[in-house]
């Protein structure tokens, strides 16, 4: 199977965790933001990215507790100017609110690069489900 159709396997199979993500980064939610899902970047796929922030969003389950290929993966991808947070799967369950506060903020301290390339029928920008301002003051760990 090739790199692009198991992304879009991978996105008819996601984690609650990544559910629950996806809906408030989806469509521009997220305070105006545009996020991909499952997204192939060089021989990998990422869970959550932003272009033109050049941050990743990953949702890590019980098989990345001892994983080198995260190490190499995470490597690789800052070697292309990615910063990348990672969250427990729990701590996006239970803790969703201290999770996106995480996002938010290092949304905010990111160089903001032009996107290069809109989505397929993604006109307007919707209401944000995630604005700053329903974020509570809880900490997350974001590796």
């Amino acid at each position: 199977m090739d790199q692009r159709a198991f992304a879009r396997q991978l996105r008819r199979n996601m984690t609650d965790a990544e559910h629950l993500l996806w809906r408030h980064l989806r469509a521009h939610r997220f305070d105006g933001q545009k996020f991909r899902r499952q997204q192939p970047i060089g021989p990998y796929i990422v869970d959550f990215v932003h272009f033109g922030a050049r941050l990743i969003v990953e949702a890590d389950g019980g098989q990345h507790l001892d994983s080198r290929q995260d190490t190499a993966r995470d490597a690789w991808l800052k070697d292309q100017a990615f910063q990348i947070l990672r969250f427990w799967n729990d701590d996006i369950l239970q803790r969703t609110e201290a999770v996106l506060e995480a996002i938010w903020n290092a949304l905010q301290e990111a160089p903001l690069s032009p996107d290069p390339s809109p989505a397929r029928g993604e006109g307007s920008q919707a209401e944000s489900d995630a604005s700053p301002k329903t974020v509570s003051g809880k900490q997350t760990q974001s590796e």
